[in-house]
């Protein structure tokens, strides 16, 4: 295999400019995918960006344009321009947004579950930011291109209030007060069996997982310090639902803790929750996402400094949810309205 000098390792290349690297197939290579030959020649491209470069015609085999799963023949001679994505910016769409609260300086918003906050793996549109930039036009810059006025995200699955930055000094004054933990969240969140205790506090250090890496764990010894306080709402048959307000912020701090406690959340599959979700002798359909809602936010005003509370009613889905594990649990619905009042 013969291969021609291209950029460095980690080198971040002008956007007008491109580099051509030549590599000529050698017996071995004989049967391979295009896309796995030159991601294995390439390693500071990745697949899908070489799938791009052959999509968009910059990948020729003997002088040939180049498809993906074209398979490599010994003695091809393969040239492929590489050249720097475009930046990426997010654009506005045309999203309902149920907003809770706003004004010059910040928007509280009601994120619905399944809607991502802003593009990155997998989404490349309908998230928050798309939707915020069609309603409201500018947003604090601090975030770049992709993550204008973002000050602070909930997961996916998660619904609930947010508060996005309009301007960069209110960006400011509001990662601050992140920092600076003075910001006040309540969760509420259905927990598989009974908690023992009213009320508690789950301190735990939280890290990656190493057997699964798409989740985190509180039950190793190590990791970052993480602090969670609840207060029980309502005991149901065979659940809790659940106050729970995180004093630090770590990645999926709330499912982690109560995983590690032995009461995952219903529908958190991936922190253990069964798939089929018992009430006494009745089996209830899994929600179709995680319970979990962020229902009120409290800060500071970041030009004011006057107090600012925001509550998100419960998301309707949950709602439901919930009367339905109270009915085969055999409790009134008075009693889920009168543990959710703050929250309707």
């Amino acid at each position: 295999m013969h291969a021609e000098p291209g950029p460095r390792p980690g080198e971040t290349l002008p956007e007008s400019h491109l580099v051509v690297r030549r590599f000529t197939a050698s017996a071995e290579d004989a049967g391979r995918r295009l896309d796995l030959y030159l991601a294995s020649r390439l390693p500071d491209l990745s697949r899908t960006r070489i799938q791009e470069l052959i999509e968009q015609g910059h990948v020729r085999i003997s002088e040939r344009l180049a498809r993906s799963a074209q398979r490599v023949a010994p003695g091809d001679v393969i040239d492929i321009e590489i050249l720097p994505r475009p930046p990426l910016r997010a654009a506005p769409e045309e999203i309902s947004l149920d907003v809770l609260y706003e004004d010059e300086d910040v928007i509280v918003v009601n994120k619905p579950a399944g809607m991502v906050v802003h593009a990155g793996a997998g989404a490349t549109g309908g998230t928050l930011v798309n939707a915020l930039l069609h309603h409201f036009g500018t947003l604090s810059s601090l975030g770049g291109n992709l993550r204008p006025g973002i000050v602070h995200r909930l997961d996916r699955g998660t619904s609930g209030a947010m508060v996005v930055a309009r301007t960069d000094a209110a960006h400011r004054a509001l990662a601050e007060q992140f920092r600076s933990r003075v910001v006040s969240k309540t969760y509420v969140a259905l927990l598989h069996g009974r908690m023992a205790r009213d009320s508690g506090t789950i301190e735990r250090p939280i890290t990656r997982d190493p057997q699964r890496r798409t989740r985190m764990t509180a039950r190793l010894e190590h990791g970052r310090a993480a602090q969670t306080d609840w207060r029980v709402l309502l005991r149901l048959r065979n659940f809790t639902l659940v106050e729970a307000e995180p004093r630090t912020g770590r990645t999926h701090q709330i499912r982690a803790h109560f995983a590690a406690a032995g009461h995952p959340l219903v529908g958190d599959t991936l922190y253990g929750a069964p798939r089929q979700v018992q009430g006494g002798e009745i089996s209830l359909k899994p929600p179709g996402r995680v319970f979990l809602h962020a229902a009120r936010l409290s800060f500071a005003h970041p030009r004011t400094g006057a107090a600012i509370e925001v509550r998100a009613p419960l998301d309707a889905g949950l709602r439901e949810y919930l009367n339905e594990v109270a009915r085969v649990s055999d409790v009134e619905p008075r009693r889920v309205d009168s543990a959710l009042s703050r929250y309707l």
